[in-house]
């Protein structure tokens, strides 16, 4: 599975940007798909998991401010993201989780890995 990323960018503390997640020929509603971010000095984290029947989890860092959805019809998922802080600024991941033998937002319970989207946002 190809997952293709596009978006983010700079923006100011309090501005807003959306992250898109394409896989081509990919039935986008078969299994969950997060999005993850790693900070510079800090491990990979779990941001937020749409699952097929399109419910949603959050960490708590970003609960209220992003909303994770996906369009199946297009096989794209996409990260919308408000009221930006500077300690969101971190490389974004999409993933296809193809495991469950860990917590939901452990990254090895996903297989397949887009290749990051800088998000940058200054105070």
């Amino acid at each position: 599975v190809q997952l293709v990323q596009s978006g983010g960018g700079s923006v100011q503390a309090g501005g807003s940007l959306r992250l898109s997640c394409a896989a081509p020929g990919y039935t986008f509603s078969t299994y969950p798909m997060g999005w993850f971010r790693r900070a510079p000095g800090k491990e990979r984290e779990g941001v937020a998991v749409i699952f097929s029947d399109d419910s949603t989890l959050y960490a708590d860092s970003v609960r209220g401010r992003f909303t994770i959805s996906k369009d199946n019809a297009k096989n794209t998922m996409y990260l919308h993201m408000s009221n930006l802080k500077p300690e969101d600024t971190a490389m974004y991941y999409c993933a296809v989780r193809t495991a469950s033998g860990y917590s939901i937002f452990h990254p090895r319970n996903y297989g397949y890995w887009g290749p990051g989207t800088q998000v940058t946002v200054s105070s």
